[in-house]
């Protein structure tokens, strides 16, 4: 064999090795963001789940919507809609101090479903925005990932 070729196929194992390596690279990112992605949702879930746990009963006139524990806390009386944000860890594996924060936006609005009716149907609609961040595509830039999650609410009328 000759230089030549000894040279080329040094050339073809060292592209090979580094096309696996960098697709084993971009599968362990693209695998940390859906770990990161299914955990901001599990958390959009868990705040969905305390909204839908709350009473509300309009024949006792008590609403518990109302007491979320979020901060920054505001209640819109035109439109009745209710907004405020919480803070907390993304549930993935974490020690020291890699853990990554999420904020879940919680936005709660009483809707009147049959204005034309004499008995209105009155409903609460829960949304859930959790924003968390994500910076490991290599360009050294911190992007911000948003998973929504919204459902409604109908009365319990427990008084009845």
């Amino acid at each position: 064999m000759t230089l030549m070729e000894v040279l080329v196929s040094a050339v073809i194992v060292a592209v090979v090795f580094a096309t696996i390596i960098q697709g084993y690279l971009i599968g362990a990112k693209r695998a940390q963001w859906t770990g990161y992605s299914l955990a901001a949702q599990s958390l959009s879930v868990q705040c969905l789940e305390q909204a839908r746990s709350a009473v509300w009963d309009i024949a006792m006139n008590k609403n518990e919507l109302t007491n979320m524990n979020l901060t920054a806390r505001s209640y819109n009386t035109t439109t009745l809609t209710l907004t405020g944000y919480t803070t907390n860890i993304l549930d993935v594996p974490w020690k020291g101090t890699n853990y990554l924060m999420a904020t879940n936006y919680m936005t709660i609005q009483t809707i009147y479903e049959n204005n034309y009716t004499n008995v209105p149907v009155q409903l609460q609609m829960v949304r859930v925005d959790t924003v968390w961040a994500f910076n490991a595509w290599g360009d050294f830039t911190v992007r911000l990932y948003t998973n929504t999650t919204c459902t409604f609410l109908a009365p319990d009328n427990r008084g009845f």
